[in-house]
């Protein structure tokens, strides 16, 4: 039985702290070197962007792990290739029952935005927008521009009593009606 009809599916590794960006690097030499790259499909850390603040008081976006410990991988699953990643470097086993992987559901994939689900856009500049998910989730603001290849806008909006200008994904807004009502966050 040939297993290259089987569609790919997204699993879940554990790896040992703070070698996540390890264990990629490793599966994706293991990928080349191999010549796997019909099994193995792809390989992510996933991060979100964060706003922190430094001692000085200044402010600063700053890329998080999502998940630390855990690295995904896309793969059509197989014996040989279960023995090839578990012994990979790093890497603790398989999320799953005795280590053998279960199938991530498609919401959890579109959760941890392993994949690029393609948004069908109609945003314009000028456009008022409020921030669903994310780090800056409940904030509103303006698209000053966009960019329909990357699926990111370029917002305008109010933080900390001043206007600032952050990306944001395309699935992490939504445009405001004309007619919405809006309550004013904060008087000045």
């Amino acid at each position: 039985m040939a297993l290259t009809d089987e569609e790919p599916k997204w699993y879940i590794l554990h790896t040992y702290s703070g070698y996540e960006a390890m264990v990629k690097d490793s599966l994706l030499r293991l990928i080349e070197n191999n010549n796997l790259s019909d099994s193995i499909v792809d390989v992510k850390i996933p991060t979100e962007q964060t706003i922190e603040e430094k001692a000085n008081g200044k402010k600063k976006v700053v890329e998080r792990k999502l998940l630390p410990c855990y690295v995904f991988i896309k793969m059509i699953y197989s014996n040989q290739l279960w023995y090839l990643v578990t012994n990979t470097r790093g890497v603790t086993g398989f999320v799953g029952p005795q280590g053998r992987p279960i199938p991530m559901k498609e919401e959890e994939i579109r959760k941890m935005r392993l994949e690029d689900f393609v948004v069908d856009a109609n945003f314009a500049v000028g456009d008022r927008v409020s921030i669903e998910s994310g780090p800056l989730e409940g904030f509103i603001g303006e698209i000053k521009e966009f960019n329909d290849e990357t699926q990111r806008a370029k917002v305008n909006i109010t933080m900390f009593g001043r206007k600032q200008d952050v990306e944001v994904e395309y699935v992490q807004m939504q445009k405001i009606s004309e007619n919405a009502v809006e309550i004013p966050a904060e008087e000045e």
